[in-house]
């Protein structure tokens, strides 16, 4: 049998505190700036086109939300003044103040990051570019999964178990990895202790998250300075990345690029915040 190896180390991670009503908090992880190769080679098992061509990828420094934004988070902003469209307070299937909200649209996450960065002008908020998403899960990394060649439900959120849908085989397992669990619902972040580098938690699997950019069927043209890539166009398709409770491993790789208009409602989409501004640098 092939030995399993899941990569372990212990660092220090910069951060800062965004102090909501009734106690909230939302932690915000500093991601140095660097370059990285973006994308999954023609080797990686399970990549496809949509990966490629791989390219070298240079991406400011910024803030990352430690973990995806919760429902607790959620509701504490939902309640604030409007921006441009009313949210829900309590719009996830699975209840949990600890759980990552869902079941939220790419268009009520671009809201919430607008109402919370009117609280917070200096150091606007904004969803995440898909470069950046893919830089902060590697965290360093090459390969398909920050913690190393496959991945198990040890360490993470997803359909660990083979299913078979009409004449399809979808595997539970990765790369010579074992079969696990199927939960069949989201888990509270950061449950399983097992963070990158970088120190963001629930990389892989759990929810998907938006991303800011809208699709593109590969990367030919392709932004090299990390920002998002969008057109003139609201309604087209929008990019998430990581995977969910409800996804096989294959779909939990780094570079795995997925779609969905952005008006789509999911118990197993969510996303987490990004910021830059100058005065989030100043920790």
């Amino acid at each position: 049998m092939a030995r399993i190896v899941i990569n372990r180390t212990q660092k220090t991670a910069q951060f800062y505190i965004e102090y909501f009503s009734n106690g909230i908090e939302l932690e915000m992880v500093l991601i140095p700036g660097g370059n990285f190769m973006m994308g999954a080679p023609e080797t990686e098992e399970g990549s496809s086109d949509s990966e490629r061509p791989q390219h070298q990828v240079t991406v400011p420094t910024f803030f990352m939300s430690k973990y995806p934004i919760t429902q607790a988070q959620w509701k504490a902003i939902a309640a604030i003044e409007t921006v441009n469209r009313n949210l829900k307070p309590e719009p996830s299937y699975f209840k949990g103040e600890n759980r990552p909200v869902e079941s939220v649209t790419w268009f009520d996450a671009v809201e919430f990051c607008e109402r919370l960065s009117t609280k917070h002008p200096k150091r606007p908020y904004r969803l995440p570019s898909e470069a950046e998403w893919e830089y902060a899960c590697r965290a360093g990394t090459t390969t398909p999964f920050h913690f190393g060649e496959t991945i198990t439900t040890d360490v993470a959120n997803y359909c660990g178990v083979d299913e078979k849908i009409g004449e399809t085989l979808y595997k539970g397992s990765y790369n010579a990895g074992p079969l696990g669990e199927y939960r069949k619902e989201t888990t509270p972040v950061g449950s399983f202790e097992v963070a990158n580098a970088f120190g963001l938690y629930d990389m892989h699997g759990n929810v998907w998250e938006w991303c800011g950019d809208h699709w593109h069927d590969n990367y030919e043209g392709a932004p090299t300075d990390g920002r998002a890539w969008l057109d003139n166009n609201d309604n087209q398709s929008c990019l998430l990345h990581g995977g969910s409770w409800y996804g096989i491993p294959v779909l939990c790789r780094s570079a795995y690029r997925f779609r969905n208009y952005p008006g789509t409602l999911l118990n197993c989409i969510g996303f987490r915040v990004a910021s830059s501004g100058a005065a989030a640098r100043t920790l």
